[in-house]
C-alpha cells in the first residue's frame, strides 16, 4: 500500500485551505452559525463548483467527482481545521451512501446530482438520541432496539389501506441539519411490533404534517434540530415492498440490509469524523505555540519555560498519532471507529489544554480556544463516547471473548465475568 497522497489531493488540500483560511476564519464562523441556516449558503455554493466538494465521493454518473474515500478524509481534515459550518457532513458524509446503497435507480438520479452540485442537502434523521448506535460505532445496530423496537416511542411506519405510499408519526431529535434540510431520511419501524424492522424513508421538506424546530446545542457549528412527523406522507427508500413484512431477503429496503447499510455508512463516517477532530485539534495545537511565543511572563515568553514545552509536546505527539490513525482509515475504514476514538480524545485533551495555556483570557466563554473546546464535547456526545467507541470495537474484534469464542458482540454476563 502506498500511503502518500497523490499531487491531486494535495491540490485539493492546498486549494481548500486557502479558500478556508480567507472565508471562515473565526468571526465568520461565529457569524454564519447564527443564521437560520446555521452555515453560508454563499460559501457552501463556492466550495460546491470550484472543488466540487459535496460530490467528492459521489459517482460520476450522478455529477460527482468519483473520487476515493480518501479525498473525502483528506478535505475534512480541511474543514475541521477551520470548523467549518456546513450540511457536507449530514449530506455527503451520512445520507450520499445511504441513497447509493438502498436507493432505487430512480431515487438516486433524483437525489444524487442535487447532492453532489450542492443544490439539494439531506439530513438522517433517527429516534431518540441514538446515531452513534444507528451507525453501528457503539454499539451492534442489527436488532433495531436503538429506534425503539416497534413499542410506543421513536418513529412508526404505517401504510394506510386503499392508498400508496406511507405515512409516518413519531418525533425524532438531534438531527444534524434537521431544520435546513431539503429532504430527510427518517429511520421508522413497519410491521408493528411481532414483525418489526427498521426501514429508510425519504421526507420531503414540504410535506404535510412534517414540523422542524432548530434545538439549543453546545457546538453551533453542528446544528441540530427536533423533527416531528404527524401522519406525514413517506416515500420507501429502496422502493415499495408492501408492509414491510413481505419483502424478500434480498430487497434494497429490507431490514437487515439497512442496519448493514447504515453500519457501513458509519464506519465511513468515523474516518471523515476523526480527520475533522485532527484537523481542529492540529489547529487549536497550532494557535496555542503562537500565542505562548507572543505572550510574555516574568520577562520572557510563556513558550520559553521548560513545563510549557513538554505540555505542548505531548500535545504534538497525540496529534500526530491520531493524524496517523485517521490517514490509516482513509484506506481501511474498517478501522474508522477506533481512529475516531483517538481522534476525539485528542481534540478534547488539546482543546482543554488550548484554554489552560491562553490562561485568564482563555477561560472567557467569548474566546475562540472554546469553539474547539464545544466541538470536541458535541462530537463525544453524538458520536461517542471515547470508551464506548473503543469497547463496540474490542467485541467486534472479539478481544475479550472466552477462550474457543467466535469474534462477535459479547453477552452483558460474559462481558461482566471477563
Amino acid at each position: 500500500m502506498d500511503a502518500a497522497f497523490t499531487a491531486e489531493q494535495e491540490e485539493i488540500r492546498r486549494t481548500l485551505r486557502e479558500i478556508l483560511g480567507k472565508r471562515c476564519g473565526p468571526d465568520e464562523v461565529k457569524s454564519a452559525v447564527r443564521t437560520d441556516t446555521g452555515y453560508d449558503p454563499e460559501l457552501w455554493q463556492r466550495l460546491a463548483q470550484r472543488l466540487g466538494l459535496p460530490g467528492i465521493a459521489v459517482a460520476e454518473e450522478y455529477g460527482g467527482v468519483g473520487c476515493a474515500p480518501a479525498d473525502l478524509v483528506l478535505a475534512c481534515e480541511e474543514t475541521g481545521r477551520a470548523l467549518l459550518p456546513s450540511p457536507l457532513l449530514a449530506t455527503a458524509v451520512l445520507a450520499a451512501p445511504l441513497v447509493t446503497a438502498l436507493g432505487s435507480p430512480a431515487q438516486r438520479s433524483a437525489l444524487l446530482p442535487g447532492f453532489a452540485a450542492g443544490t439539494l442537502t439531506a439530513a438522517l434523521a433517527v429516534p431518540g438520541a441514538a446515531l452513534s448506535t444507528a451507525l453501528g460505532l457503539t454499539a451492534d445496530n442489527a436488532g433495531g432496539e436503538w429506534a425503539g423496537g416497534g413499542r410506543a416511542g421513536g418513529v412508526q411506519a404505517r401504510r394506510p389501506e386503499g392508498e400508496e405510499g406511507w405515512r409516518l408519526y413519531g418525533e425524532a431529535t438531534q438531527v444534524l441539519d434537521g431544520h435546513s434540510a431539503g429532504v430527510l431520511l427518517v429511520a421508522a419501524h413497519a410491521g408493528g411490533f411481532a414483525r418489526s424492522r427498521v426501514l429508510l424513508f425519504l421526507v420531503r421538506a414540504d410535506a404535510p404534517g412534517l414540523v422542524r424546530s432548530r434545538q439549543a446545542a453546545l457546538d453551533e457549528t453542528r446544528p441540530q434540530a427536533r423533527v416531528q412527523l404527524r401522519d406525514t406522507p413517506a416515500e420507501l427508500l429502496g422502493g415499495d415492498g408492501g408492509d414491510g413484512s413481505d419483502r424478500s431477503a434480498g430487497s434494497a429496503g429490507a431490514g437487515a440490509d439497512v442496519a448493514h447499510a447504515l453500519a457501513a455508512t458509519g464506519r465511513g463516517a468515523a474516518a471523515v469524523l476523526a480527520a475533522e477532530a485532527v484537523g481542529a485539534a492540529g489547529q487549536a495545537l497550532a494557535r496555542t505555540v503562537e500565542y505562548v511565543r507572543q505572550r510574555e511572563q516574568f520577562g520572557r515568553a510563556l513558550g520559553s519555560f521548560q513545563a510549557v514545552k513538554h505540555r505542548l509536546a505531548d500535545l504534538y505527539v497525540r496529534v500526530q498519532a491520531a493524524r496517523s490513525a485517521a490517514y490509516y482509515t482513509a484506506w481501511d475504514p474498517e478501522q474508522g471507529p477506533l481512529a475516531l476514538a483517538q481522534a476525539l480524545e485528542a481534540l478534547r485533551v488539546t482543546a482543554g489544554e488550548a484554554i489552560q495555556l491562553h490562561g485568564g483570557i482563555g477561560f472567557t466563554w467569548e474566546h475562540d480556544a472554546h469553539l474547539y473546546f464545544k466541538r470536541a464535547a458535541a462530537d463525544e456526545l453524538l458520536f461517542g463516547p471515547v470508551h464506548r467507541l473503543r469497547a463496540h470495537a474490542a467485541d467486534r474484534a472479539g478481544l475479550f471473548a472466552p477462550q474457543g469464542r467466535a469474534p462477535g458482540p459479547v453477552p452483558s454476563r460474559e462481558r461482566v465475568a471477563v
